[in-house]
């Protein structure tokens, strides 16, 4: 006669177990280990590769805050030398004219006027 393989009853699952790992010790995960190891590199590699992507964003918006910065250098620089290309031509017609650059710059004069009826100034 051949013999009946006696199953044990299965045990319940409970929190503490989980929460322990004792449920790593079962035989259905006995069983089916290539599986969760399987699933527990695949998921590694999810986090890993989520941290490069967060990675690679901090890096992009660094690079974007200094082209900002570039382009507003860049900006200031070619107003600046709009500003100095206007003074040498402005120069150079001065110089046509025969006229010299002020060394001193021009007074604003105030004249007051009399009212002749009233005598009294504007």
């Amino acid at each position: 006669m051949a013999r009946k393989k006696r199953e044990k009853p299965k045990q319940q699952l409970t929190f503490l177990d989980v929460v322990k790992g004792n449920f790593l010790n079962r035989e259905e995960i006995m069983v089916h280990y290539k599986y969760y190891l399987l699933l527990f590199v695949l998921m590694m590699m999810i986090i890993y590769s989520n941290h490069l992507v967060s990675e690679k964003i901090k890096k992009v918006n660094r690079l974007k805050e200094e082209t900002e910065e570039y382009k507003s250098r860049y900006a200031l620089s070619q107003s600046k030398l709009i500003k100095i290309k206007m003074e040498s031509e402005i120069g150079k017609e001065v110089k046509k004219d025969s006229l010299l650059p002020l060394e001193s710059h021009p007074r604003k004069l105030l004249i007051k006027k009399e009212d002749g009826i009233h005598g009294k100034t504007k």
